[in-house]
């Protein structure tokens, strides 16, 4: 599932705030805007994701899609509640390509702002010249 929910980050930092990324395996404590989105796959097992941005990605994707360039911290979790709504939704469509991988989602939560250190499954970081993003799953 992680490698579904890579590919729709990738294709969200090509597609909407228009930058390549590198994928990194190396997942370091980082001050982050946490945000995590339930999901349940067929046959009733259920993930969460975990989405950590740094406080300049955040940044990045408030600029590339409300155009601003110094943003509240208020603003900046919600862009990561949008960019986790928008990329595990995105990987939902890419699931469905496969049914065994096809699930259903809930609505992004809020969690802190502070060094990722939730309990994951897998994890990878998407990093986009010196700001990056934390891409996780936990079974639940």
């Amino acid at each position: 599932m992680l490698n579904i929910i890579i590919e729709a980050s990738e294709n969200f930092c090509i597609h909407q705030i228009r930058v390549p990324c590198e994928i990194v395996d190396v997942v370091s404590e980082m001050r982050t805007v946490i945000a995590s989105i339930d999901i349940e796959l067929l046959g009733g097992k259920k993930q969460r994701v975990y989405i950590g941005a740094t406080l300049d990605f955040a940044q990045r994707v408030a600029t590339a899609l409300l155009e601003e360039d110094e943003s509240d911290e208020e603003t900046l979790v919600d862009m990561v509640l949008e960019t986790a709504n928008l990329i595990v939704g995105s990987a939902k469509v890419l699931a469905q390509r496969e049914s065994q991988h096809a699930f259903t989602l809930c609505t992004p939560n809020f969690e802190k702002i502070g060094m990722f250190d939730v309990a994951y499954d897998k994890a990878k970081i998407l990093k986009v010249q010196n700001d990056a993003m934390i891409l996780a799953i936990k079974e639940i």
